[in-house]
């Protein structure tokens, strides 16, 4: 699937939205849907929520491990809890109530994680989670949905949603082009979804790096280099079949996301081939350092997240 619409003529929707709407839509729903916040309603968009159901929405306070308790004796009581605050809060600060809490149990509660990445922008290092999908990985159970914009952000909710068990779901703070508007689009979880055949290289992408790099396969294709672009929106339990059946096809396999090269969508998709299909596999990413303070788009330019930056990583590397 070329993306024959210019980047800039799509309309951006930040996925932190499609989180905040899905949670009212839910709500209607089903009254055993809770939301919890730590203090940041407005910037999670959990203030949707807030205002429709004020009776089923609670702000934890700046206490973030607190609130994985709190949404752990209410998933044991019934209820279906959504947590939600920055993901460097809830996967950094709160990672061993998650764990001990909610993972050992098994228990039914959905982790809204927003501004992940280094697309948090000014706010810089210290809230720029870059480590948080390395981290819920090796979580027993733990399921990890990372949606590329809008349309998939909702899609992505109500799966958590109707899936029972614990679910870290990753959202992000930047406005990020809708390009999933299509008839046959389809939200499965624990399966990507090919974007863009391809037979020279395959490109798994999450997260925002998805639409960047079909843009990336377009600029690589006029210099005669036939992309395949896979969008991996779940990123555990990952579609082993998948990856493995591309890379076979293409034989040679680049990664790009935006988190750390280590422990995220490329540590996975690594692990995945060299069981299944040893292949060589370039991991684009953030390269063991961490970000710092400026405009999301200038930041992703120059770690080389954006379409540019994808293109030129993979032109050098085959070279």
């Amino acid at each position: 699937m070329p993306v024959s619409r210019n980047i800039n003529e799509l309309p951006k929707i930040a996925t932190r939205e499609g989180y905040g709407h899905t949670l009212v839509e839910l709500g209607k729903e089903d009254e055993n849907v809770v939301v919890l916040d730590a203090d940041l309603a407005a910037a999670t968009k959990t203030n949707m929520f807030m205002k429709a159901f004020p009776d089923r929405h609670i702000n934890c306070g700046i206490a973030e491990a607190n609130m994985a308790g709190i949404a752990a004796g209410l998933a044991a009581s019934g209820k279906v809890p959504f947590m939600s605050t920055f993901a460097m809060f809830v996967a950094g600060r709160a990672y061993e109530q998650i764990r001990s809490s909610i993972g050992y149990p098994g228990l039914n509660v959905k982790i809204g994680a927003t501004h992940a990445g280094i697309s948090v922008g000014e706010d810089g290092a210290t809230h720029q989670c870059n480590e948080d999908i390395a981290l819920m990985r090796t979580i027993p159970g733990m399921m990890i949905i990372n949606p590329s914009d809008d349309i998939e952000a909702r899609a992505a909710v109500r799966a958590a949603y109707e899936y029972k068990g614990p679910v870290y779901m990753r959202f992000g703070r930047l406005a990020v082009p809708v390009f999933n508007d299509r008839e046959d689009y389809k939200f499965e979880l624990g399966k990507g979804i090919v974007l863009r055949e391809g037979k020279d290289i395959t490109i798994f992408a999450t997260g925002l790096c998805v639409v960047e790099s079909l843009y990336a396969a377009d600029m690589l294709a006029a210099d005669g280099i036939d992309a395949e672009v896979i969008n991996i929106h779940t990123i555990k339990p990952i579609d082993e079949e998948l990856v493995a059946s591309s890379a076979a096809r293409t034989k040679r396999v680049f990664t790009v996301e935006e988190h750390s090269v280590i422990g995220g969508l490329g540590a996975a998709v690594c692990e995945t081939l060299s069981e299944k299909c040893p292949t060589k596999v370039t991991r684009i990413g953030m390269n063991d350092v961490f970000g710092e303070s400026g405009p999301a788009a200038e930041l992703l330019h120059k770690y080389g997240l954006d379409a540019e930056g994808i293109y030129h990583k993979i032109k050098d590397t085959l070279k």
